[in-house]
């Protein structure tokens, strides 16, 4: 099941609040919740709902052994083991047919390579339980003593497929105490339809711009053309990624969740650093406190540790080399801009940074975007110039100019959008001690979202399937 579907919106999430608020005691809502979370992961592929249950019951068996024995050698035997486990698993279904393939491609071999099915939100609500039981080991958490509570933390609909990836301790409080208020429910629906709209009417758009160009041989396409298409598309995954964990947050929020941000503008950054700051928030922190200051590096080794980040972070991604390429191109600016030192880059002119940081920015989502080796190198040769000279491709053409056109103030749209206007918008309205500026920003707001709630509605009437892109990961 997709958040960006009539049946979810109209039907799915009405039941679920029904039911909810029906039931009186936190313990049965929690229930509540829980049988509609399965409900929810189980609608395409029932199967793997048996997976899932597996790890939600080993992490939490392990939690409690490792909670029990932290102080005794017994203690780093279960860590290493549920940490072996949940990455064992990952392996398993996510990279065995990469792992084939390189095999063969290396070694000139045959061995057969499997079709293995990636379950829905393995990699998701693995690093949550990775994150769980070494919370528990470091005695960040207290072991969830009670099954229910913590198969609700690790299923629970709003954050299972896609993220953000959850701490336990961010939520810790809230899968035994919660109250859900009008402001809840108002401030969580508005996040919800701004979610859907920036999916359904800027994502889904920007993507078929993509799709006319980079849908086909590549060879043929223009410089200007290359740039174009890689610029929508890096709006794309950010409207499209942003949008879902708009939706899970407000998802969240009118159940009683408070999630923490996991985008706050990526695009207004000036550095690298400052992108992965702002960007997919709740995975880099996941790397940073749980694999970048790892004792076992060593206070030497720090750049070691920093490539192997990045490494597993384009891993994590995908099971293809574009991915691995894509994790090691950031890893190296990151390295770059530390080798450089925060004064020097401080003194650079505003305009550099920023024309610095976007074009890096854009280049890695051309990366990202071909996994196709052959396809990736003649985006490069593309965006370089080089295919003009090589084969003649032109620089500018008039199919890129008719689309440009035609979907102008999208893109404008877009570009304005992925800036932060709307908190500056929202903070002039809703901390402006005019009652009458409030009363209007409170009247606007409210008929805005019924407008893009309407308009997204429409969208989706004509549209079949609505995936999410970090869904496949």
């Amino acid at each position: 099941m997709v958040f960006a579907d009539l049946f979810f919106i109209y039907f799915f999430l009405p039941l679920c609040l029904i039911c909810y608020f029906a039931a009186k005691k936190l313990e049965t809502r929690n229930k509540v919740l829980i049988v509609f979370s399965l409900i929810f992961y189980a609608w395409g592929e029932p199967i793997w709902i048996i997976l899932l249950l597996f790890s939600a019951a080993f992490n939490w068996i392990m939690g409690m052994h490792i909670g029990a024995n932290r102080n005794k050698p017994r203690g780093k035997i279960f860590i290493a083991t549920a940490i072996s486990v949940d990455i064992l698993l990952l392996l398993i279904f996510k990279y065995t047919g990469f792992f084939a393939e390189t095999f063969n491609g290396i070694f000139h071999a045959s061995i057969p390579v499997p079709q293995i099915a990636l379950p829905i939100g393995i990699s998701f609500y693995t690093f949550q339980a990775i994150s769980y039981v070494l919370d528990c080991y470091w005695e960040n958490v207290k072991p969830q003593r009670q099954f229910s509570k913590f198969l609700l933390y690790l299923s629970l609909f709003p954050q299972l497929i896609a993220g953000p990836i959850v701490r336990y301790s961010v939520v810790e409080q809230e899968v035994s105490k919660r109250r859900v208020t009008a402001t809840d429910l108002s401030e969580g629906a508005l996040r919800i339809i701004v979610g859907l709209a920036k999916k359904v009417i800027i994502a889904n758009n920007l993507y078929a711009i993509v799709t006319q160009f980079f849908g086909q041989d590549i060879s043929t396409l223009s410089t200007l053309g290359t740039w174009y298409t890689v610029i929508v598309y890096s709006m794309y995954v950010y409207f499209d990624f942003s949008g879902y964990s708009d939706m899970a947050i407000g998802l969240g929020r009118m159940f009683g969740f408070h999630f923490d941000e996991n985008f706050k503008y990526p695009f207004a950054c000036k550095t690298i650093a400052e992108f992965w700051q702002r960007w997919h928030i709740s995975l880099g922190s996941f790397f940073r406190d749980y694999l970048l200051y790892v004792p076992i590096f060593g206070k030497n080794r720090k750049y070691f540790s920093l490539f192997l980040v990045w490494f597993c972070t384009g891993m994590w991604h995908g099971a293809a080399w574009n991915f691995i390429l894509w994790g090691l191109y950031f890893g190296f600016f990151i390295f770059f801009e530390q080798k450089l030192g925060k004064k020097r880059i401080k003194k650079w002119p505003l305009w550099w940074k920023h024309i610095y940081s976007k074009l890096v920015i854009i280049i890695g989502f051309g990366i990202f975007y071909f996994e196709d080796m052959g396809q990736l190198g003649q985006f490069f040769l593309n965006i370089t110039g080089i295919s003009m000279i090589s084969n003649g491709s032109p620089f500018a053409d008039q199919l890129t100019w008719n689309s440009f056109v035609n979907n102008c103030f999208l893109i404008i749209f877009a570009m304005v959008a992925c800036m932060p206007v709307l908190p500056a918008i929202k903070k002039f309205f809703f901390e402006n001690r005019n009652n009458t500026i409030y009363a209007l920003g409170r009247m606007g707001s409210t008929v805005c979202c019924g407008v893009l709630l309407v308009i997204s509605s429409i969208l989706l009437v004509d549209s079949t399937n609505n995936p999410f892109l970090y869904w496949r990961f």
